[in-house]
């Protein structure tokens, strides 16, 4: 089964088929500091192909989440070269997710006078804050094209220091309703100038963010995930002919970058879009169907065996089995996941998870 077969995306090398998907965790403290909770953590996943962090932040102004690490200070740095080393001591492939929240905070989460996004549109609902309160979602700052540019070299630097933190490559999040998602929905850009109103224009900023990267860090080491059709935190894609053109200005403007690859959360992996991303992308590709539902072995191991995806990204099940890969291949049993850990602070849901082996010494 090609699942469990080793393969290389770009200068990444895959021990197998399984990646571990992206997943806020808010466990990295007030000041996004990776700790010994997250070494722990990402350590004992290392058997997995290839971790994709969870969205760590490239700039302050960026941050969405209390507890969310970042990748901006010297001592951010220095933690997660502790994560990557952990990782790399065992085996593992790990790369950074670089997400820059967008609209999706608030200022007293990102310690900063505003919050940002493509227009001046709050996201709808309300966010957590750090004393436990909720608030509205903020209007944001609608970016001035200056601003725009500089947010495209806030996640080039970003990048630099993820290589620079030992981690082996770096994800773009383009996903999920967060600021590089933001400018390809017509719902969330209503802007008049070159990134906005067109598919094509609405597209300009997810290429020139990661054309950047991997100008910065080398294309061989840069992937981005999208998620089109996902309808998540008020960036609504829901005309298919304007989503069509939209991933496909996308796609277009990343085939020439010759990317380690494209990560795409969807709930039909083998349907037409997903698949003309793919065809239109030229870069290895990374399916990731469980959102409302869970990946199973099954599904994983036929979507690459019948070659609709390179790899499989998996969430939940990763978080409740460190040993995901080993058990999927041996297609043994797995822990009962508990979801009201999966935000904390604690080892509690996070680092407890037992491996195969240590169930059956317990039995």
């Amino acid at each position: 089964m090609k699942l469990f077969e080793t393969t290389s995306f770009g200068a990444l090398q895959l021990s197998n088929r399984i990646v571990m998907a992206p997943l806020t965790r808010t466990r990295a403290g007030e000041h996004g500091i990776p700790n010994d909770l997250l070494v722990e953590h990402y350590r004992q996943r290392a058997g997995l192909g290839m971790i994709i962090t969870e969205g760590t932040w490239p700039v302050q102004e960026g941050r969405s989440y209390p507890g969310q690490p970042g990748i901006e200070t010297d001592e951010q740095i220095a933690g997660w070269r502790r994560v990557a080393d952990a990782v790399h001591a065992e085996g593992g492939t790990i790369v950074m997710q670089l997400m820059h929240g967008g609209r999706v905070s608030h200022p007293s989460i990102s310690d900063t006078p505003r919050i940002v996004a493509p227009s001046a549109i709050a996201a709808p609902g309300q966010t957590h804050l750090a004393d436990g309160s909720k608030a509205d979602m903020p209007v944001p700052h609608q970016l001035t094209t200056d601003e725009v540019a500089q947010a495209v070299q806030g996640f080039a630097q970003a990048a630099r220091n993820a290589i620079a933190a030992g981690l082996d490559g770096v994800e773009v999040h383009g996903a999920n309703g967060y600021l590089v998602h933001e400018f390809m929905s017509p719902v969330s850009n209503t802007r008049t100038d070159q990134y906005g109103g067109s598919p094509e224009n609405r597209a300009r900023f997810a290429i020139e963010v990661t054309t950047a990267v991997a100008e910065a860090v080398g294309a061989d080491r840069t992937g981005i995930r999208l998620s089109p059709e996902h309808g998540i935190q008020g960036v609504i894609e829901d005309d298919a002919a304007d989503v069509r053109a939209t991933y496909t200005a996308v796609a277009e403007g990343l085939a020439p970058l010759g990317l380690a690859f494209v990560d795409v959360l969807h709930a039909e992996p083998t349907g037409d879009l997903v698949q003309h991303v793919r065809r239109t992308a030229r870069a290895p590709f990374i399916v990731n169907s469980g959102f409302s539902s869970l990946t199973t072995r099954d599904e994983a191991i036929a979507l690459v065996d019948a070659d609709q995806a390179d790899a499989v990204a998996v969430g939940r099940m990763a978080i409740a089995n460190p040993d995901l890969a080993h058990r999927w291949e041996r297609d043994t049993e797995l822990n009962e996941l508990r979801p009201q850990f999966f935000y904390g602070a604690t080892a509690e849901g996070y680092t407890d998870y037992p491996t195969l082996a240590e169930v059956r010494a317990m039995a």
